[in-house]
């Protein structure tokens, strides 16, 4: 059952802080059906500890069942989006996994590793789009969390950096999966892999890493509400059915898609925004004056 509202929010689009019960995201409503989730560790350069690995988890399952959320913006708070992972925190689960032997001690790991793999998952099975807003800096896991939202933004000063073979491991939590399906091309995924070279934001546009690049990052974000506004204002229904066909599309062959989208719908078709949808394009209204219930 949905629950409308499960989550603490602040009634801005502006971080005042961490949102209590979260430590390093910050949670707001700027708008009725918007919801917007910040990394709130300025002071850190938004580097993801153990704490923010967990709660995005937490986060991001209660805005799935939140019926009152029909589109997130995700964004970083301070001087830039974020530096990725948090090494100085996350030492221990790394660097001293638990185990009496090498089996143990492997099952340890593939078992952390698991758990912060759902992190950036997590995004992708909410069923609201979420559109990430980017700044300054996209390091490390930086570039795996933005490669499972479903629309990236940045300003003209960003960068992005597929960090993890300059400190000796190869990107474990969704970059290598998913940055191959985002760009398109094999050869430039390999180079920023193999590399570690920083990627500007013309280069990242061109490329298809991001769709739009704004001036400052006050634009942005007004951009970003803005598009969030204009997604907000279309059939629930209609929008989580296209996003969980698109990555079920994905992730699988054309006949495949096609049978999954046919049994879909054979159910979602039987709603009422569809008859307010073609009610409203045959009187010429915007959809923003339709009403469309809570799912």
């Amino acid at each position: 059952t949905a629950v409308s509202s499960p989550l603490h929010v602040r009634r801005m689009s502006s971080s005042g802080g961490p949102t209590p019960p979260f430590t390093t995201l910050s949670v707001s409503r700027p708008a009725e059906t918007i919801t917007h989730v910040e990394i709130c560790r300025p002071e850190k350069r938004n580097a993801m500890n153990k704490a923010f690995w967990l709660e995005m988890v937490d986060c991001f399952n209660q805005i799935a069942e939140d019926s009152e959320c029909r589109v997130v913006v995700f964004s970083g708070a301070g001087k830039l989006f974020t530096s990725g992972i948090d090494l100085m925190g996350m030492a221990s689960d790394i660097l001293q996994p638990e185990g009496d032997d090498t089996a143990r001690i492997s099952w340890n790991v593939r078992r952390v590793i698991t758990k912060y793999q759902e992190t950036f998952s997590v995004i992708e099975k909410c069923p609201k789009p979420v559109i990430v807003a980017i700044h300054g800096a996209c390091i490390g896991g930086g570039v795996d969390l933005i490669t499972a939202c479903d629309i990236r933004l940045c300003t003209q000063d960003a960068w992005f950096q597929v960090k993890e073979v300059d400190i000796g491991l190869a990107a474990d939590v969704g970059t290598l999966q998913r940055l191959p399906r985002v760009i398109g091309s094999r050869s430039l995924v390999n180079e920023l892999a193999f590399t570690a070279r920083k990627m500007y934001a013309d280069e990242a546009k061109s490329c298809g890493l991001v769709s739009r690049v704004f001036p400052d990052k006050d634009t942005m974000m007004a951009g970003a509400l803005e598009m969030a506004g204009e997604i907000a204002s279309k059939s629930p229904v209609a929008v989580q059915g296209t996003k969980v066909n698109l990555i079920y599309s994905r992730d699988h062959s054309v006949p495949e898609a096609l049978h999954y989208m046919n049994t879909w719908n054979m159910s979602m078709l039987q709603t009422q925004d569809l008859m307010k949808s073609a009610q409203a394009a045959m009187e010429k209204k915007s959809l923003k004056d339709i009403t469309f219930s809570k799912l």
